[in-house]
């Protein structure tokens, strides 16, 4: 089994640090992530800078990461505006959140969830016409900071809808952290079902220790692409206690461990998630560079009957 990680660090994992990151240093974390393996970044966002004051310099940083064969740089955006500062950076991917609750929607996004579904097949259609590659992220599909519990039915009604702008890729965002593995198994079939053309993927918070459990899960539904965060930093701003991505490191030690290949070099991990709280000024969350490595099981060949 192949497994894909969409490192979110840069993006994701940064917006929620109180700590303003230099444009060098957001750089230097993307080439430690191609360095280490990862394919698939997220490293920019395109929002207002007012909102994510983190995410300002975000021309600038496209500016500066590695252009390497394989290597797919996304940013998200939630607006006209957005799309055209990510395409004139030179993103491969665009990313774009639609809020499975209107009261949510309204603090993260100003509108509603309809009015964010609109906006999304909007973005897609002109998308579309420039041949980036275009993902959607349902937010908040496990449940609501605001609104409590989030129904499986709202949620696959909502892959329904934003499979009619037929996207490469839809996510759905564990976005504070309350789902449990069989949500996440009854999410991954109907949403496999809806939406067969497009592909999987799922985006995790430990927020309640259950984040790990929840990827295994994902993988034994089918899943093969999950988002992590080197370090596991990260969280929303605008969602109370919305703290801690599953770690990059911390999973790929399971992965590795179960015999599924990633294609990434766990101790170039561990590394950056040391280097990176230095740069932040603390330990990060991750308890893989903490408690360090373990030897591999041995792996027995296969007895002939």
């Amino acid at each position: 089994m192949n497994v894909t990680l969409v490192e979110v660090a840069p993006r994701d994992g940064l917006q929620n640090e109180p700590v303003i990151v230099t444009v060098e240093d957001k750089i230097r974390l993307v080439q430690r992530s191609v360095d280490a393996g990862l394919r698939r970044i997220e490293a920019v966002s395109f929002v207002h800078p007012k909102r994510v004051p983190q995410m300002a310099d975000a021309e600038a940083v496209m500016a500066g990461v590695p252009r390497i064969d394989g290597v797919s740089y996304a940013g998200l955006i939630f607006n006209d505006r957005g799309l055209d500062r990510a395409l004139a950076a030179g993103v491969d991917e665009i990313n774009v959140v639609v809020v499975a609750t209107d009261s949510f929607s309204r603090r993260n996004q100003g509108c509603s969830t309809e009015q964010g579904i609109e906006h999304w097949l909007a973005l897609a259609a002109r998308a579309k016409e420039t041949g980036v590659r275009r993902t959607v992220t349902i937010a908040a599909a496990f449940g609501c900071p605001f609104e409590g519990n989030v129904a499986e039915s709202t949620v696959l009604e909502l892959v329904r809808r934003v499979a009619e702008a037929q996207p490469e890729e839809i996510a759905l965002a564990d976005t504070i952290g309350v789902g449990i593995p069989d949500q996440v198994s009854a999410l991954a079939t109907g949403a496999a079902k809806i939406a067969p053309d497009a592909d999987l993927r799922f985006h995790f918070h430990n927020t309640r220790n259950t984040g790990y459990a929840n990827a295994i899960a994902a993988l034994n539904a089918g899943v093969r692409i999950l988002d992590t965060s080197t370090g596991g930093i990260g969280g929303c701003p605008f969602a109370p206690a919305a703290t801690g991505n599953i770690a990059t490191e911390d999973l790929l030690y399971t992965l590795h461990r179960m015999g599924i290949e990633t294609g990434v070099q766990i101790e170039r991990v561990i590394e950056t998630g040391s280097w990176l709280g230095e740069l932040l000024g603390q330990p990060v969350p991750a308890l893989l560079g903490r408690a360090g490595l373990f030897p591999e099981p041995a792996r027995t060949a296969p007895v002939d009957a």
